[in-house]
């Protein structure tokens, strides 16, 4: 038997190929400027009358919660700081029906109306991707079901609602002596959010993405349908809900694979001088059948007193020697990596540890560890950004670009970029590491390279709002700018991770093969294409044929 997407394809031939056609044209925008060409068409068509009469319908709808039409300028910013569309209402839902009621309401108007519907997090999106322009966003965080829930057994889980913290998940399983597998830097994001990109951390190589480790989802169509989801049960919702970009459904319940939680954590950095002896060890390690709980990397660019600043939260191994280092004007290689133990296991820990470390080949004196709670490593970068935000440096643009490049593209993209391009410095943290396929479902909307092994380089920058110098946000943009040129002329192979493009021809690219199934799911999930408009994949669709 074929699946129930092709089986329902089948049976409305001629009027798939008639959404399809509309779907296609309409969401090719204008690639001398997407955004600008986004607010005019959208000003054109929404005039102060069609604003009211939505404003109108939406205050007829029933809800347990309720819609914002003013306090709602929060919902046109984000994390990226550089994209500011503002909707024309927000809705804090209180229930699933809220959501499923308000998408149903305008999958009903169709094409007379052009609301879309976006869901907002935590706001951490970077280019708008969770905003609505004159539209409705949903505020996740305001759904209250279903309760946090954990269920212990053989086979352990936690439901949440698609609207809940991470790093409140993480608090409630530790309860239960459990917690998820796999996490993402920043604990401060909704599950909905990540399951809708991937949610990717040094956990990846082990247990693969945040969407490897999902059992069942509840989810809210472009139509309104709510739907259960899973390997067994709508499968192809499932699968194309996770990495989807929001374009086929809202998240709003997930249950979460766990596993027994640690208490502690060994926390290790060490420093390489050559890429290629760096490279090789955190293969290395990623491929061994005995490693490290966690692997990751950082490029360091021309950074002063690099291992004084480690020793506010490591410990040297040989104080005397890190003393002595010195990292001025130099490029290096951090290798990050984390082993998770209890504290009856201590002397066990440092032999594991040891001859994990024996068999690489860093900088000896630049070896630094610490022991830390599971807890406070996990949440290492909240405590960042409680410093960031009392300096007032939180809430400025964040240029971020991160990229996945296959394994034998990664030593030219180095020689490229940071031998060339970033050889001076940088606005923020570059990460760098490895993660194979092995624990990766690609029935999932995710989109990877070709190859077995790929690298995740995340360039994290800031900018300052005013400045038009090297750390202006003009300046990080023609340097991404030249960092996408040089790999695109070069032919890496390379994939954008949180993916921002201006125009389709880019997005069929990304998707490669992909692209027809991803179509096919839009037309079958949120024909009308009202959903996360703020990815700018699919614009409303408009009737013309």
């Amino acid at each position: 038997m074929g699946s129930p997407l092709s089986s329902f394809l089948k049976q409305n031939k001629p009027l798939f190929f008639r959404i399809f056609f509309i779907l296609f044209f309409s969401c090719i925008p204008d690639t001398a400027n997407l955004c600008s060409n986004l607010s005019l068409a959208t000003t054109a068509v929404q005039t102060h009358s069609a604003s009211s009469d939505n404003h109108f319908s939406l205050k007829k709808l029933t809800l347990d919660g309720y819609f914002s039409f003013e306090n709602i300028h929060y919902a046109a910013k984000d994390f990226g700081n550089t994209y500011h569309f503002h909707p024309s209402a927000v809705l804090y839902p209180k229930s699933v029906l809220d959501i499923s009621s308000t998408i149903k309401h305008i999958f009903n108007i169709g094409t007379a109306s052009q609301l879309t519907v976006a869901a907002r997090g935590h706001g951490h999106s970077l280019q708008g991707q969770a905003q609505a322009h004159q539209g409705v966003v949903i505020n996740m965080p305001s759904l209250q079901e279903p309760v946090m829930k954990v269920h212990t057994g053989e086979l352990p889980y936690v439901d949440v609602s698609g609207g809940e913290l991470w790093i409140n998940i993480l608090h409630e399983t530790l309860k239960h002596g459990l917690a998820p597998k796999s996490w993402t830097d920043y604990l401060h994001l909704t599950v909905g959010g990540t399951l809708s990109n991937a949610g990717i951390s040094g956990q990846a190589f082990l247990h693969g993405p945040q969407i490897n480790n999902v059992y069942q989802l509840e989810v809210v169509t472009g139509k309104g349908d709510v739907l259960t989801c899973s390997e067994q049960q709508n499968a192809d919702l499932f699968h194309g809900v996770l990495g989807g970009l929001g374009q086929f459904g809202i998240i709003t319940r997930a249950r979460i694979s766990l596993e027994p939680a640690p208490k502690m954590v060994r926390w290790i950095r060490v420093l390489y001088s050559e890429f290629s002896i760096f490279t090789k060890d955190q293969e290395h390690l990623i491929s061994s059948e005995s490693s490290f709980d966690y692997i990751e990397g950082f490029v360091i660019i021309n950074r002063t007193g690099l291992l004084n600043n480690w020793r506010s939260s490591f410990n040297p191994r040989d104080p005397l020697q890190a003393s002595k280092f010195n990292s001025d004007g130099k490029v290096l290689y951090c290798l990050e990596m984390a082993k998770h133990f209890n504290p009856d296991e201590a002397g066990i820990m440092d032999k594991k540890t040891e001859s994990l470390l024996s068999k690489l080949s860093f900088i000896p004196s630049t070896l630094f560890q610490s022991d830390v709670s599971y807890v406070d490593f996990l949440d290492r970068v909240h405590v960042s950004e409680i410093k960031l935000r009392e300096k007032g440096l939180w809430e400025v643009p964040h240029p971020w670009l991160n990229l996945l490049i296959p394994k034998s593209k990664i030593s030219d993209f180095a020689q490229q970029v940071f031998g060339e391009i970033l050889k001076d410095n940088s606005n923020g943290p570059i990460l760098i590491y490895p993660v194979n396929k092995s624990k990766w479902n690609r029935k999932t909307s995710f989109v990877t390279p070709d190859e077995y092994i790929f690298y995740l380089v995340a360039f994290l920058s800031s900018a300052l709002p005013s400045s038009r110098g090297t750390d202006g946000l003009e300046h990080i943009n023609n340097q991404n700018q030249r960092i996408l040129d040089v790999s695109t002329r070069a032919n890496l192979g390379i994939k954008q991770y949180l993916p921002h493009y201006s125009t389709q021809k880019e997005w069929q690219a990304h998707f490669g093969p992909q692209w027809k199934l991803f179509v096919q799911r839009k037309y079958a999930y949120d024909p009308l294409a009202i959903l996360a408009p703020g990815q700018r994949i699919f614009q409303k669709a408009i009737p013309f044929l």
